[in-house]
This record gives structure tokens, C-alpha cells and sequence, in this order.
């Protein structure tokens, strides 16, 4: 099965795609390659522009603050273990205490370093960080793997309590709301809603099927288009049966 998630509100869509770099970061900065970690410099400066459109940190604070009471309230339930809750709980005193030591504006460390910028500057022009435009930088890329890499570990490290504070939200958001099946006759589905939107959809389909889900949503109704889309083709509605499960997650 491959899952397609489709975010209904633009926190949730801002949290996705922090998620997305920052794996991205990880992966390329592993690395050894000076083209891969070019590729983790740049997606660094990603997180940072995503993370400066809004107030991240407090978002972050008050919708881990109001998970936290609505799990002290299972501690009621005897069908839920004390333990795992103890340890979910737990991780998020955790995190909410490494954003509050959060010093400043989120990523003004990288801000304040003029190399870093000067890069940042020229990534925007195509082709802008070549040798000859940015030498020192052309210098650093042939350093050794291991000194890149401790350089690209330490301009991440001040972000990463961030990272704990959204990879918990979005555990929570995926691992709420009931998975049921459905079928979409000839490529469509519809299915009006209650009235109450919720803050993702989570959609499983076999990889198998040549086809992917076009979705929109709100509160008052959900419409799902499977087409056939590709490079060689115009897209068009794949018109068999499409069997898919589907999950509306909640915090």
C-alpha cells in the first residue's frame, strides 16, 4: 500500500513539510558526497524560510500543552496502559522543555553568520554557486566529509527541538481516527460530511494501481478523483473500480 496524506488546514500542511526537510537533512548530511551535502545546505535554508512564516515555537507549545490534558484524562480509562502513557507524556515535558530553552528567533544563528548567507543569497540564482562565484564555499566542499558534516550537525542542532515538538504532534494526528474501506466506482468518490473538519486525511491505496488521488475536502464534503497521470500521457480519471482505505485524523 502507499499512503497519501492531504493536510486540511495550513498548520498541519507547515508541520508535513518540516517533516519532509528535515528527513531530507538527515539523509544528505549522512552523507560523504559534496554534492550531497550542497543538497543539505539547501534544504537547511528551506527549513528556515518555513519555519520564519510563522510563530512555530508557541504553536507547537499550546498544542502540546492541550494534548497533554486530554491524555491525563486516559489515565481514567483501565483499558489504557500507565505505563506507555507515562512514556508518551513523558516525551512531550521533554520537548516542550528543550522549545522553551530555544533561545531567540528560530534559526537567527544562521542568520547571523554572513558566509552561510552569502550562500543563501546566491542558491536563489541558478547555477549562482559555482566556483568562481563563491570560492570559499567551493573550499569547504573539499574539506574532509566528516568536517562538513560536524559543520552541518552543529547550524542543525539549535532546530532540532523542534523537530521532537512536530514529530509528536503528527504521531498523534496520524495514529488517531478509525480506517475504513471504501470504493471508488470508476474512479470517483463522494462522500458528504457532518459538518466537523478534520485535520488530515490519510489515504492507502496499492502501489500496484497506475493511478493517484486528487483530493478535496471540507467540512461539508469530501470529493476523491483517482488519475492516470504521467509523463507521456495528458491526465485523465482511471475509470475501473479504485478499492482504498481512508482514515480522517483528529488532535
Amino acid at each position: 500500500m502507499i499512503c497519501y496524506e492531504h493536510p486540511l488546514s495550513e498548520r498541519i500542511r507547515t508541520l508535513l513539510r518540516l517533516e519532509d526537510l528535515f528527513d531530507k537533512m538527515a539523509f544528505f548530511s549522512a552523507k560523504d558526497e559534496a554534492t550531497e551535502h550542497h543538497c543539505a545546505l539547501v534544504t537547511l535554508f528551506e527549513i528556515l524560510d518555513v519555519t520564519g512564516r510563522a510563530d512555530m515555537k508557541s504553536d507547537l507549545l499550546q498544542e502540546l500543552e492541550r494534548q497533554k490534558q486530554a491524555l491525563e484524562i486516559l489515565r481514567r480509562n483501565p483499558d489504557v496502559s500507565e505505563g506507555a502513557l507515562n512514556q508518551v507524556l513523558d516525551n512531550m515535558q521533554a520537548a516542550s522543555h528543550n522549545m522553551l530553552n530555544m533561545t531567540g528567533k528560530i534559526g537567527e544563528h544562521v542568520r547571523e553568520n554572513e558566509w552561510l548567507m552569502s550562500i543563501k543569497q546566491r542558491i536563489g540564482i541558478p547555477g549562482g554557486v559555482c566556483e568562481f562565484d563563491l570560492p570559499s564555499y567551493h573550499y569547504w566542499l573539499h574539506l574532509d566529509p566528516a568536517l562538513r558534516r560536524n559543520d552541518l550537525n552543529e547550524w542543525l542542532a539549535p532546530l532540532l527541538p523542534l523537530q521532537d515538538g512536530f514529530s509528536i504532534v503528527l504521531h498523534l494526528l496520524r495514529n488517531s481516527g478509525k480506517t475504513l474501506r471504501h470504493t471508488a466506482h470508476r474512479g470517483v468518490y463522494q462522500q458528504m460530511g457532518s459538518g466537523r473538519v478534520a485535520h488530515m486525511l490519510c489515504l492507502k491505496v496499492k502501489e500496484s494501481l497506475p493511478c493517484v488521488p486528487e483530493i478535496s475536502a471540507n467540512k461539508y464534503a469530501l470529493n476523491i478523483r483517482f488519475v492516470i497521470s504521467g509523463s507521456r500521457q495528458k491526465t485523465r480519471i482511471y475509470e475501473d473500480d479504485v478499492e482504498f482505505e481512508l482514515t480522517f485524523c483528529n488532535l
